[in-house]
């Protein structure tokens, strides 16, 4: 049901606000334009009241969520090309549709290591797209195939590469024109979509990496790190020439040591450690031959690659990696703080970090123990495979060349066997999973879920928000998190059933 004058007021409904709490207050909306509204602000210009209002009973109007990685779902992988344009499209349109029955409004395809004549037709065909009635699809997530051979998880081995030419390297992959600045990469679409959004997800150590990330940055595209074993000198270096995330953190990386806290010790950095002259930048002596250190001998390789990707999340790895020595220059002179409670600032700006809050990724202990050092670089994500679909029934299911899981829950297991391949945890779980594991409240944990990984991607006035002139992408939750509705730009496009 439309409103006559295009006006939708929604009352008696707690707001998430961008801070994490939740206020009750009315919420105005143009379903014509898709827009969220300031409501005194339309009143006095436009005179008029909405002719349309809905009690919402008490519960939660959230923005709509934002899953920023996710390898596909409804029997859909983002990976895997057949050689048609239609049928591939045909996948995304299936996946936007459903999807936003979990209360997911915008998504971002990622696609796993591929063979490297595939990445610029699945980058092109992965170009922003909306449509009625369905989610969003912001861009591409590319993680790969710039990644660590030691934390590949379910990566094919065979096509992990080094980037010996730098950016070339890169725009050789990937494509150039998928690397073009953002303003012309969106003029080369259809117009259509003002938002679009790229990340690539590499380590920082392979040869080549560090040198292309400023100019990656400096063309609109988010540097995340992750399937690496970069040493905290290393993790720190690449954040400050713009790294901006890290990629499912606790997962496929060195573990937390007390010596080199590594890429998961970036949500604790210190001051000290954070002047562009503290530690060791990677063209100083302390860093030649690193690459050296990290290469791995060809016979393990070839044994790799013959034994093919494994079949698991492509976050899981059970390499263990040995913490490196620290690389410190004694500092003089620095200036300690003499006002309790102020913490010295740092030089550059944390990273985001990813989550699989689903219970088998990440210890409860661990999602608190990362929520507790920086609440505000908080994402959660599914990374999710095409085997997500909340209506799917326990058993066996079809996976990918020949290898099949077996659903039981929310986990699932190679068949025959009871090792641990995943999860189809879906967002909206997630949530309630993170307020459950943290103790937070759920306006924090649905916080973690919109306005931080919009915040992440600079998309914060448009998506993740509920500040007047963002698109009017809504998931109306109950008190339990639970999604009862979503709402893409003004317009229901899901209601559950009762």
């Amino acid at each position: 049901m439309s409103s006559p004058n295009g006006l939708i007021c929604f009352t008696n409904c707690l707001l998430p606000t961008e801070d994490g709490s939740l206020v009750l207050k009315d919420l105005w909306i143009d379903e014509r334009r898709g827009v969220i509204l300031d409501s005194q602000r339309t009143f006095f210009q436009r005179k008029e009241r909405p002719d349309r209002t809905i009690d919402l009973g008490g519960n939660i109007l959230s923005p709509g969520f934002i899953d920023i990685q996710i390898n596909g779902a409804y029997n859909f992988d983002f990976s895997v090309y057949e050689g048609d344009d239609e049928t591939y499209r045909a996948g995304l349109k299936r996946v936007a549709e459903n999807i936003v029955e979990t209360g997911v409004t915008s998504l971002l395809p990622t696609i796993i290591t591929q063979e490297r004549s595939l990445y610029p037709k699945l980058l092109h065909l992965l170009r922003p797209y909306s449509a009625p009635n369905s989610a969003t699809l912001l861009g591409w997530h590319a993680e790969g195939p710039f990644i660590q051979f030691a934390k590949r998880g379910a990566h094919a081995p065979q096509f992990l590469i080094s980037a010996k030419e730098e950016l070339k390297s890169f725009e050789d992959v990937y494509g150039k024109e998928n690397l073009a600045e953002t303003e012309d990469w969106l003029m080369a679409g259809d117009g259509q979509d003002a938002v679009g959004v790229r990340v690539i997800t590499a380590a920082p150590e392979i040869d080549g990496v560090m040198p292309s990330v400023d100019e990656l940055v400096r063309r609109g595209i988010v540097f995340s790190i992750g399937h690496s074993i970069a040493s905290t000198d290393i993790a720190t270096a690449a954040v400050q020439r713009g790294a901006r995330l890290i990629t499912h953190l606790f997962n496929a990386m060195p573990q937390l040591h007390h010596r080199d806290p590594s890429i998961i010790g970036l949500l604790g950095a210190s001051p000290h450690l954070s002047s562009a002259h503290s530690p060791a930048s990677p063209s100083q002596p302390h860093f030649r031959g690193l690459s050296s250190l990290h290469r791995v001998p060809s016979v393990v390789k070839r044994a790799a690659a013959q034994e093919g990707p494994k079949a698991t999340s492509e976050a899981f790895d059970d390499v263990q990696t040995p913490p490196q020595t620290p690389v410190l220059r004694a500092q003089e002179g620095f200036e300690l703080g003499l006002q309790k409670g102020k913490v010295a600032d740092l030089s550059f700006e944390r990273p985001f970090y990813e989550l699989i809050v689903d219970g088998i990724h990440s210890h409860p202990n661990s999602v608190r123990l990362a929520y507790s050092a920086y609440p505000e670089g908080c994402i959660l994500i599914t990374d999710a495979m095409k085997i997500l679909d909340p209506h799917l029934k326990d058993g066996v299911h079809e996976w990918r060349d020949g290898k099949r899981f077996v659903k039981d829950g929310d986990k699932l297991y190679l068949e025959g066997t009871d090792t641990l391949a995943g999860s189809v945890v879906t967002l909206d779980k997630c949530v309630r999973n993170f307020s459950r594991f943290t103790g937070c409240s759920l306006g924090e944990a649905i916080k973690c879920a919109t306005f931080n990984p919009a915040r992440c991607l600079g998309l914060e006035h448009k998506k993740g928000t509920l500040r007047p002139g963002a698109d009017a992408d809504l998931a109306v939750l109950d008190r339990k998190g639970n999604v009862l509705s979503t709402w893409v730009k003004g317009r229901e496009v899901w209601t559950r059933a009762e």
